[in-house]
């Protein structure tokens, strides 16, 4: 772990951050970093790599718990998710503790993983919550089918490596403070294959990739927003030295509802009604996912009064949210001279000052300073 770098702090996120936190982090770096975005900058694909690697670890729970065991006890491996099962694992025999002094490895491996392919998509509103199918097609290094990615002729046009003899490694004298030592290092003829190729494949000119036009199906589930992502393995770029192909991973950015908005699974909105309304009650419709929901407005509603109708908002595998409606009650900006004598009339004999409210409001101003507030 030590010669590892904190996974943490390469997503920018503090050690207590939450998955939710954790993913906005590596969203985020990823439109970044990502190597397609900057094709003539070489560094962004190593920290691409590395912000792929901090999250595949941080977002599985079992595999954080143990990375968090070991940044705290340097040295100290782990086995089975059990940080105490098996001792020390930090070394596997004589070959490690040579590697931990001199570099390479009887067990190292070549073959790395092809980089990924990021692409964001747009949603709708209504799309993202209630889920939704999209094909996304896009370019990329597809592994040659021809040779299966190996760039020999039909897959089979080998030979042993003769340097290494097909182990692919070999050993290099070395000399150091403690004397002359034998590393174990990657074959350079065969870059740790253990073969060579032959014939190279017609079709990838011994590359082992082609480039082509992919089309992928994505089954988006209801509750997407601008913090998730889909992850396609196998349909990143081709590896260029024999590994498995990087991954496609999938952005959203979800457009905004003309009147619904969201929070977690609950489906909120705002909802104006008349003066009259709020004062005798009635009756007013509701927009929700899918169609407009009646909602009985009691007698004498005030305005931000919030009405939740359980059930009515997102449905997710998690579970299902609820609507949150809040009522503004909407006050005449004008008014003719009829409607405002009506209105004065009604205020003449009007009993809402001795509503509990205005009368602890009124008697409170009396009090401090001597003056009735509404003048009787």
């Amino acid at each position: 772990m030590a010669d590892k770098q904190n996974y943490y702090e390469i997503l920018g996120v503090d050690k207590n951050a939450d998955e939710a936190t954790i993913k906005a982090a590596y969203r985020k770096l990823v439109k970044q970093y990502h190597p397609d975005l900057h094709p003539n900058d070489p560094t962004c694909a190593e920290k691409f790599k590395a912000i792929n690697e901090a999250n595949e670890t941080l977002s599985d729970p079992q595999k954080r718990k143990q990375y968090d065991f070991e940044l705290e006890h340097p040295g100290m491996g782990s086995q089975g998710g059990n940080p105490f099962s098996g001792g020390f694992s930090g070394f596997g025999g004589f070959s490690d503790i040579f590697e931990s002094f001199f570099g390479g490895g009887a067990g190292a491996s070549v073959n790395t993983q092809g980089n990924d392919v990021t692409r964001e998509i747009n949603l709708s509103f209504l799309d993202a919550v209630k889920g939704c199918t999209r094909e996304i097609v896009y370019m990329r290094n597809e592994p040659c089918p021809s040779c299966k990615g190996t760039g020999a002729k039909n897959g089979t046009s080998f030979k042993t490596c003769s340097k290494c003899n097909g182990s692919g490694q070999v050993r290099f004298a070395q000399d150091t403070i403690f004397g002359r030592s034998i590393r174990v290092g990657v074959c350079p003829d065969c870059n740790g294959k253990g073969k060579t190729i032959i014939d190279r494949c017609p079709d990838c000119k011994g590359k082992g990739y082609v480039r082509k036009e992919t089309r992928v199906t994505l089954n988006i589930p209801a509750g997407a927003d601008n913090t998730s992502y889909m992850r396609k393995r196998g349909y990143g770029q081709a590896s260029t030295d024999g590994g498995e192909p990087g991954d496609l991973i999938v952005t959203f950015k979800v457009e905004p509802h003309k009147i619904l908005r969201r929070e977690g699974n609950d489906l909120l909105v705002t909802v104006p009604v008349s003066f009259a309304t709020a004062c005798l009650g009635g009756t007013v419709q509701v927009p929700s996912i899918d169609e407009t929901v009646s909602l009985e407005i009691p007698k004498g509603t005030q305005s931000d009064t919030v009405f939740t109708m359980r059930g009515k908002g997102i449905k997710t595998r998690m579970g299902t949210g609820n609507l949150r409606i809040t009522v503004k009650v909407v006050i005449p900006k004008t008014l003719t001279p009829a409607q405002a004598k009506k209105l004065r009339d009604f205020d003449d004999v009007s009993s809402y000052r001795d509503d509990d409210q205005m009368k602890r409001y009124s008697d409170a101003v009396e009090s401090l300073y001597g003056t009735r507030p509404y003048g009787k």
